[in-house]
């Protein structure tokens, strides 16, 4: 196998795919061998622009796919690292969730898309506890001045 490099992949089905990729030579033919390959869409939103990720093939249990050079546009490598991070974060992230279980269990996302917040996030606390919180200080403040 060749040497490995991130590219963005353009497919005659007119996906765009990013994925770690090799090239193969098989009897002078090349192939293309892709790890863990993803599509990514940017979407735009009032609260600014975000990218969804998934898998590019998500029923399927191997991670490696061989894609024939007759069947792509063109391939460009990418040394984008905003677009790397985004794909080995979603790459951990799909591997550190057991498939025999709920998803929402082991991950910060949710079934819907949606996303856990997490203490990385910035949460640091629920409504109710930091109401708490700030009902105990007001009434140690109120006794001080008694």
């Amino acid at each position: 196998m060749g040497d490995e490099f991130y590219a963005i992949i353009k497919l005659i089905s007119g996906e765009e795919v990013l994925s770690l990729v090799s090239i193969d030579e098989n009897d002078g033919d090349p192939l293309i061998v892709m790890q863990n390959p993803i599509t990514m869409k940017v979407l735009h939103s009032a609260h600014g622009m975000h990218i969804k990720v998934k898998s590019w093939m998500e029923m399927a249990s191997d991670d490696f796919f061989i894609v024939k050079p007759d069947r792509l546009i063109t391939i460009t490598e990418t040394k984008d690292q905003r677009l790397i991070e985004i794909y080995n974060n979603y790459i951990e992230d799909e591997d550190s969730i057991d498939t025999f279980h709920n998803p929402t269990e082991t991950s910060n996302h949710k079934s819907s898309g949606e996303v856990k917040p997490s203490s990385k996030m910035g949460y640091i606390t629920t409504v109710e506890e930091a109401r708490k919180q700030l009902e105990d200080l007001y009434k140690l403040k109120d006794n001080k001045e008694s």
